[in-house]
């Protein structure tokens, strides 16, 4: 079986796509890549064939958040058509001689119409449970809209979110669906997501609510493995005093001057700070011996030995977070990471920072509750509660998806 895991999206959404090609080549299966240029030699330094698409993402976190003015309606609309069109043109040439498609995250808008036009099978898989229909919840924001309206019915919400997706690409969906001989689609999410999506997302972390108009399979979480040893400099300052707190928004915007507001809190708690640079740049406070910069580092190795996390609350730092038993502060900025700050406030296993700009005296705030010791304590029980087979699960199941398509082509 050969598939290709195709997704447009940061590293949130590229890492678990490395996960299931990792846990596909452990039961024999062959995995190809389709994402990003960002991500192209990472992959391939893993040994898997990778086909590039659309343009480098890590420009876009290079500005605070909200330093940029939103996209207008018409912008919106115009990046969306030329996103549609860049996926019609790459990913059939990525899937050829592949047995399956997987799609991941709600901007893979072409790849179900390039595996029906190949006759191969198809899967869609969201990381979040929020981003997926249900009456148990609202939809998440991502038209630039304004938050749902809590007086609104959910069922009502996720039909006027169905009748934005076909507004805002419907017309370009089917325009290519039609050069390239299929049938339109009349509704556009609906057809993405298709009736069957799969959930990569830790069912203690972030379960699926209960029975739904969509028949949801909930993995768990593709966690990539990464066992690389930590940069001496960072293991010199880990071992030169007590666990220090950590800062960083991978491969996201961060909120202005963050860094510094992170460093002085933690030094009103009495605190040293390691702040992970990212894409957004996040760059020291000043010279003092008590914080330190780092690039890309093994975060699974590092978690653990730090007394907490503050990120943006992304699922994959996250998941990496709780599964290393680390107390948490997450300041959400967009779309699922909202879903998140609040899992972590519910499970008592960190703080989830308020809407406002976080500044010294709210990050001391927060990060005082999250260092409390039985927030650690909770932390501690539920890290043992996170499941680490969710792409083996998932690389099993597509197998077996494999195989039936197989015998029913």
């Amino acid at each position: 079986m050969r598939v290709l895991l195709s997704t447009i999206g940061t590293r949130g959404e590229v890492q678990p796509m490395m996960a299931l090609a990792m846990a596909l080549r452990e039961i024999g299966q062959e995995a190809r890549l389709c994402v990003p240029p960002d991500f192209r030699d990472w992959a391939e330094s893993l040994g898997f064939p990778v086909v590039p698409i659309g343009p480098e993402l890590r420009p876009t976190a290079s500005a605070a958040a909200g330093a940029q003015a939103p996209p207008t309606p018409e912008q919106r609309r115009r990046m969306l058509e030329g996103m549609v069109a860049v996926q019609f043109a790459t990913i059939p040439a990525a899937a050829e001689g592949c047995d399956l498609i997987v799609g991941g995250g709600a901007l893979s808008i072409a790849a179900r119409s390039v595996a029906e036009r190949m006759g191969i099978g198809y899967v869609y898989v969201s990381y979040c449970p929020v981003t997926l229909p249900s009456p148990h919840h609202a939809p998440v924001p991502v038209w630039g809209q304004a938050p749902a309206d809590a007086t609104a019915g959910n069922r009502a919400l996720w039909a006027e979110d169905a009748r934005r997706w076909n507004g805002a690409v419907g017309a370009a969906l089917n325009a290519h669906r039609a050069s390239a001989g299929l049938a339109a689609v009349t509704d556009t999410r609906g057809h993405m997501f298709t009736d069957r999506p799969w959930l990569a997302a830790d069912p203690t972390l972030g379960p699926w609510p209960g029975p739904t108009d969509v028949d949801v399979v909930q993995t768990g979480a593709w966690i990539l493995p990464d066992r690389r040893p930590l940069p001496p400099d960072l293991e010199r300052f880990l071992d030169d005093g007590e666990p220090p707190v950590c800062v960083g928004f991978g491969s996201v915007r961060a909120p202005r001057d963050v860094a510094r507001a992170t460093v002085e809190a933690a030094r009103a708690l009495g605190r040293r700070v390691i702040v992970l640079r990212g894409w957004a740049g996040l760059t020291q406070a000043d010279d003092g011996p008590d914080h330190l910069s780092v690039g890309e580092v093994d975060q699974q190795v590092l978690f653990p030995r730090v007394a907490a996390v503050v990120h943006h609350g992304g699922a994959g730092t996250t998941t990496t977070a709780a599964l290393a038993g680390t107390p948490q502060v997450v300041l959400p900025q967009q779309y699922d990471q909202h879903y998140w700050a609040r899992r972590v406030g519910d499970l008592g296993i960190g703080v989830a920072h308020g809407p406002a700009a976080p500044t010294a005296d709210s990050l001391t705030t927060a990060l005082g509750q999250a260092l409390a010791p039985g927030v650690a304590a909770r932390a501690g029980v539920v890290a043992g509660e996170v499941r680490t087979d969710g792409a083996a699960v998932a690389a099993r199941r597509l197998a077996d998806l494999a195989a039936a398509w197989e015998v029913r082509g």
